[in-house]
């Protein structure tokens, strides 16, 4: 069963003091590139949080977060009112004009450096493990989220694919009557030279040119190809990168069946190929 490395997920936890909210978002990537933005005072727990979102999400570009809202009354931000006296001092220094205005000083001393002081939060561990359940929750609902996103991949897929098998056994059917125009095409090109020939030289000839236009193991590995194709997409394992290196040699057994083919209507076959093979190339690039 394949995955896209597109998805997104949520989960929300009511702590009795605050709100905490936490959010993955995963796009397409050839690697696992993570971003962790999480509280100061979650920053010990990082790195396992990393191993389990790399365990879980494998590859692709992920964004995860989690953002802390206090709802309760108490704050652990305070005014620091030693430092904010001094500055209003210094203020009342430096204008020296007999009459002080309080409140303008109080408002430029406040957005001054260490007039705000907040106490660091020590871990709690209960707290903690509750967050854990729900770092869990939104990974769970990210990879739902990429199992349902390649459903419709899987579906395109297969289409696509079974489209090129259409494709292939035009070619095969045309196969026989490219070999006869050649033929032709060489012979007449022969007699408009007005030339004699050997029959058994033209013959060896034409046997040895045919061999080199021959795309029988062409048209075998392409359908293994396709059905080897097939079959991973079945396996209970999302592996993109296989897959990519699958249509990388079905394309190349288009191309050669393009470039040995000399036969218009084979060569629009081999263009309609080569057109749902673009297609196909586009999606894999956001399969696990």
């Amino acid at each position: 069963m394949i995955q896209s490395m597109t998805g997104y997920g949520k989960s929300v936890l009511q702590l009795p003091t605050k709100k905490v909210t936490i959010e993955i978002k995963s796009l397409n990537s050839k690697n696992l590139d993570l971003n962790v933005r999480i509280p100061s005072y979650y920053k010990e727990k990082e790195l396992n949080v990393r191993k389990k979102l790399a365990n879980t999400l494998v590859r692709g570009k992920v964004d995860f977060s989690i953002f802390v809202e206090m709802t309760a009354d108490e704050t652990s931000t305070t005014v620091n009112h030693g430092v904010v006296k001094q500055y209003i001092q210094q203020l009342r220094n430096v204008v020296q004009t007999g009459s002080s205005d309080d409140v303008a000083f109080l408002k430029m001393a406040i957005t001054m450096p260490d007039a705000l002081k907040t106490e660091r939060e020590e871990l709690d561990e209960n707290e903690w493990s509750l967050i854990n359940q729900h770092i869990d929750k939104a990974l769970k609902e990210i990879v739902q989220y990429r199992v349902d996103e390649a459903a419709s991949l899987e579906i395109d897929f297969k289409e696509r694919i079974t489209n090129i098998e259409n494709y292939l056994e035009e070619v095969k059917a045309l196969d026989a009557d490219r070999i006869e125009h050649v033929k032709t095409r060489l012979k007449k090109a022969i007699d408009d030279l007005k030339v004699d020939t050997d029959e058994n030289r033209f013959e060896q000839e034409l046997i040895y040119y045919l061999e080199k236009l021959d795309i029988n193991e062409e048209k075998v590995r392409l359908a293994n190809h396709l059905d080897y194709f097939l079959q991973t997409l079945k396996t209970e394992d999302s592996n993109g990168k296989k897959l990519g290196f699958i249509v990388q040699e079905m394309g190349r057994e288009i191309n050669t069946t393009g470039s040995k083919a000399n036969y218009a209507p084979m060569q629009k076959a081999v263009i309609q190929m080569k057109n749902e093979l673009e297609q196909i190339k586009e999606q894999i690039l956001n399969v696990l």
